[in-house]
């Protein structure tokens, strides 16, 4: 029986030599031969009970499953090879981890308002950490493309939205794994990724057939008529990486995948479902980035979470072998919420692993680091020593080069960040003083910082392995930069009063910007930026840079500004920011005045006894405490309209309030 298949196969296939000279076509312009067989096929697999052989497809019937070409068995086999490793901040292959030993998996939850968020992507982890888990619908990755209960509407295109760092390639990944090892989602029998970072670089014409052909050599045993026969899925990774002109308004429409066009025209018309109607598309992005797909060419938005609590704790007994250190890591990172809120981002996870395991495990005797500040101060030096190792040989780092490397690196997080580019090619790197020659030695001094990826035509594409990193890079460069512009940047340790003023000048200035921001794109970088300027800090990294000019009482005059514009009743948001910028500065005086009151003052009498700045403490610290915000009980405090407006941050992220 098969082998009469593989002949029904062969004489309908269009490359049979006698195809075109025995075809017999009605008024219509059907193929009457083609029909009949495939009736008589379809008739033989029934009477048989083989109906598992068949692809219905607009009413049209082709073979498959046994019959599919082995190139479904190519190319899965790839994908598998590709996919089934991670490299966690890095891209050296040999310190990469199988994917199914260390995956935990992520939050994902199904809908979402389409709405576009242009906030600082941190200033949304601390609100999501505090939103209560309520009518949120939690979805498995290898769902997405399931329709839920009493929903008709087939699913063609998802769009999930989630912030750097918070697991959305990683789950692409895992997908792709899935049907690669045969686990999840076999009816689809054909997955083609398309990440955005590789599609940039395409500057020819092209069909959509040459373009899977040239990024996927399996495709190329594909007939293009077959494509409407197959149930095939496009992944578009990372559309916030994406400098292609998406104009959906104005581009050609095409419907033809043998047509040329340039890479846009394509992505546009495939969205739209000019292209392939019946092929599945997933497209990943940023929240600030996810507009630019029109909402009536997406059926469902999911948005990825990152870790919930329970899989913080996960995590790190996966990532570290020795459960007692990582219980022990785990305890000290709930320790601090401002450490522990981060945790939600992966990428942040493995961050405070590679410190904490190294200063934990070994039990050095220097301080485990506490806010975000230390943690990345830690971590540049961790890295610095492990490039000395590996690329030098040496165990001491030499001071010199290592300036001038995170220099180099510090400007280019900088200068990147001012424009909003996460991604850089060589001519970034060039303008920044950074020798394309060279490029190996400086992904090796940030082997875990900096990743190097390889697109088309062999285009390096670069990246820090999180926004947190390049910002905390921007701020050391700040820093250093604008000393240097004062006095001179490696003899500038002699405590004079222009000195004193310099400094708090800067460090007011940067205050200012970041309340300037509406969508706080700046306040992490204030945050390491003030946490930078305490000499404390400035002498861990003495092995690698010199102190800049700094002094307690700058310190202070720097809190006391920041108090200053809490009083000033600035937004809840960005009150909570310059409340964190007062724990880098060692300053929690307003957070203890209002933890004092409310262990010794019943809670009607807040309303008649905090100041504004007072209130905005309180606000921070029950929005940050260690209990989640189930039920607030609003009749507790003052019944006045002040109360409840001074409140409502908290009212708003509790899942009911009485």
């Amino acid at each position: 029986m098969k082998s009469e298949l593989k002949s029904f196969k062969r004489l309908l296939s269009p490359d049979y030599p006698e195809c075109s000279e025995r075809d017999h076509y009605d008024d219509e312009g059907h193929n009457r031969v083609r029909e009949g067989v495939l009736k008589i096929t379809l008739h033989i697999l029934t009477k048989m009970n083989q109906t598992d052989l068949l692809l219905v497809n607009n009413n049209n019937y082709f073979l498959c499953s046994e019959l599919m070409p082995v190139y479904q068995q190519k190319l899965k086999s790839r994908l598998q090879d590709k996919y089934q490793r991670i490299n966690e901040g890095m891209s050296n292959h040999g310190d990469s981890t199988h994917l199914n030993e260390i995956y935990t998996e992520l939050y994902i939850t199904e809908g979402g308002s389409g709405e576009v968020s242009n906030e600082h992507e941190v200033r949304q982890i601390e609100t999501v950490s505090r939103r209560p888990e309520t009518q949120e619908t939690p979805i498995n990755c290898n769902d997405i493309f399931k329709p839920s209960p009493g929903q008709d509407k087939p699913i063609r295109t998802v769009l999930t939205k989630g912030v750097a760092g918070i697991g959305k390639t990683v789950s692409v990944q895992k997908f792709i794994l899935d049907w690669a090892e045969g686990k999840a989602n076999q009816d689809v029998h054909f997955i083609f990724p398309l990440p955005f970072r590789e599609l940039n670089v395409i500057q020819k014409n092209l069909s959509l057939v040459e373009l899977l052909n040239h990024l996927h050599p399996e495709s190329k045993e594909i007939k293009s008529a077959d494509y409407d026969g197959y149930k095939v899925m496009f992944i578009f990774d990372g559309l916030d990486e994406c400098r292609l002109r998406l104009d959906f308004q104005n581009n050609l429409s095409l419907s033809d995948v043998t047509e040329s066009a340039s890479v846009d025209v394509l992505l546009t018309n495939l969205i739209k479902g000019n292209l392939l109607p019946s092929a599945l598309l997933w497209i990943t992005s940023r929240p600030a980035a996810a507009n630019q797909i029109p909402p009536e060419c997406v059926d469902q938005v999911t948005e990825v979470r990152g870790f919930k609590d329970p899989q913080k704790d996960e995590y790190f007994r996966k990532r570290i072998s020795d459960l007692s250190l990582a219980d022990r890591i785990i305890t000290h990172i709930r320790s601090s919420r401002s450490l522990y809120i981060m945790c939600h981002i992966p990428v942040f996870c493995w961050i405070s692993a590679t410190v904490l395991e190294r200063m934990m495990g070994k039990a050095e005797s220097a301080e485990i680091p506490k806010t975000l500040t230390q943690m990345f101060i830690h971590f540049l030096i961790l890295q610095t020593k492990l490039k000395t190792q590996k690329y030098d040989g040496n165990y001491e780092i030499n001071p010199r080069q290592a300036r001038k490397t995170i220099l180099s690196l510090g400007k280019l997080a900088f200068e990147q960040l001012e424009k909003g580019n996460l991604i850089f090619y060589e001519e970034d790197l060039k303008e920044s003083g950074i020798d394309v020659r060279e490029v190996s030695v400086y992904s090796g001094v940030c082997t875990q910082i900096f990743r190097e990826e390889f697109g088309l035509q062999l285009v390096k594409v670069y990246s820090f392995v999180h926004l947190s990193v390049q910002e905390f890079l921007a701020a050391l460069f700040k820093l250093l930069s604008s000393s240097e512009q004062n006095k001179g940047l490696w003899n500038m340790f002699r405590s004079r009063g222009s000195d004193h003023m310099f400094m708090t000048s800067l460090l007011k200035g940067e205050v200012d910007k970041a309340l300037q921001s509406e969508n706080g794109h700046w306040d992490l970088f204030l945050r390491f930026l003030l946490g930078l300027s305490l000499e404390s800090n400035q002498t861990l990294l003495q092995g690698l840079l010199r102190k800049t000019v700094s002094s307690s009482q700058c310190n202070q005059e720097t809190a006391e500004y920041i108090k200053q514009k809490i009083r000033e009743n600035c937004s809840p948001e960005k009150s909570i920011n310059l409340f964190h910028c007062l724990n880098e500065l060692n300053d929690r005086l307003l957070e203890q005045e209002v933890q004092t009151y409310l262990s010794r003052a019943g809670a009607r009498r807040l309303s008649r006894e905090l100041s504004p700045a007072q209130w905005s403490a309180l606000v921070f610290v029950l929005l940050n405490s260690e209990e989640k915000l189930n039920e607030f009980i609003l009749s507790k405090y003052d019944p006045s309209e002040e109360c409840v407006m001074r409140l409502l941050p908290v009212i708003k992220a509790s899942r009911k309030a009485e």
